[in-house]
């Protein structure tokens, strides 16, 4: 999905957070990296196989 230079990480690395935005809804409390991760406003994330991922620390 990625066509950046150098890629983001691919949504199944252990740093999937730090791809770029490229969605961002805050009413909702959601985005969609470049990678297909959702990231929620709660610090979770859902990869594009629909798997739960390890929660991020906000803020």
């Amino acid at each position: 999905m990625c066509q950046h230079k150098p890629p983001c990480p691919a949504a199944t690395a252990p740093d999937r957070h730090t791809a770029r935005l490229v969605a961002y809804h805050p009413e909702q409390g959601w985005g969609l990296l470049c990678n297909g991760v959702l990231i929620f406003d709660d610090g979770g994330e859902l990869t594009p196989t629909g798997q739960a991922a390890d929660a991020v620390p906000v803020g």
